[in-house]
């Protein structure tokens, strides 16, 4: 019975990770194809189905009517990495409060003003596009860094207060007053005690920050111009009369390969149990 078990949760793990597999596959092989390659139906074997050609990685530098990407690439790092970054130290900041401390004003509690900050990703983004167009206008910070930043943080920001406060909540109160009892003030708690015990809630908020900010196109799209584009806004830019499937598949590899590296690096991050025997 017990190794039916295993060939059958093996069997579904295989199945599974082909079926997660495939697409990658799909679009590296599709990459090192040609116009010919890819209207001539499914291949997998380079030099043997097909003669490889790089003319689709070619294009992500500038070459045969491609777009360089170099440029929006990084901006695209910058930009997020800067976004969520700060998004995740002010939201951190803000559960830590809404998790330890009780607010009210008048019929609004802490659950309320919880809510309100999920409720920011629960509009449609174009209802923000033009406050936000005018508002980055009237600081000058329009099609820039600094201004994309800005926006960014106020998109990503709900993200990490809301995943921050459930973690949060599941550490002992007991936890800071034993603290303060040995003498650490609160700022030396919530540095030194209450932040290693909700590391894999800082891995997961971030992790979720900067998948929503990588990904964003609408306000990527929107709020630039020519001075500064991100890597969204440049893949687009690759497609013409003709759909070139060889230049987006690379793109896409290309655009989905550091949240893949980020995944693998913090996955040992997301497991629990950094409480065991925290509270006396």
């Amino acid at each position: 019975m017990r190794t039916l078990y295993l060939a059958l949760k093996y069997l579904a793990v295989t199945l599974w990770s082909g079926f997660v597999i495939f697409p990658f596959l799909w679009m590296l092989t599709t990459s090192f194809k040609t116009a010919n390659g890819v209207t001539g139906g499914a291949t997998w074997l380079p030099w043997l189905q097909y003669q490889p050609s790089l003319g689709g990685w070619q294009s992500l530098f500038g070459g045969a009517g491609g777009v360089n990407i170099v440029r929006p690439y990084l901006n695209s790092l910058v930009v997020t990495l800067s976004g969520s970054a700060i998004a995740l130290i002010l939201g951190t900041l803000a559960a830590y409060g809404l998790s330890r401390f009780s607010f009210r004003a008048g019929p609004i509690r802490n659950g309320d003003i919880t809510f309100f900050f999920i409720s920011q990703r629960i509009m449609p983004p174009i209802v923000l596009a033009i406050p936000f167009f005018l508002m980055l206008r009237w600081l000058g910070l329009l099609d820039s860094l600094p201004g994309l930043i800005l926006i960014y943080v106020a998109l990503l920001m709900p993200i990490a207060v809301w995943v921050m406060v459930d973690f949060f909540n599941t550490i002992p109160r007991g936890l800071d007053e034993m603290a303060w009892m040995d003498g650490c003030p609160p700022v030396t708690t919530f540095l030194r005690v209450i932040l290693p015990n909700v590391m894999p809630g800082l891995v997961v908020a971030g992790m979720f920050c900067l998948i929503f900010g990588w990904n964003d196109f609408f306000f990527a799209f929107t709020l630039t111009f020519t001075k500064t584009q991100l890597l969204p806004v440049s893949i687009v830019a690759l497609n013409s009369s003709v759909t070139p499937w060889w230049a987006l598949s690379a793109a896409a590899i290309v655009s989905v390969a550091p949240l893949a590296v980020l995944a693998f690096v913090v996955e040992r991050f997301l497991s629990r149990g950094g409480l065991a025997g925290a509270v006396r």
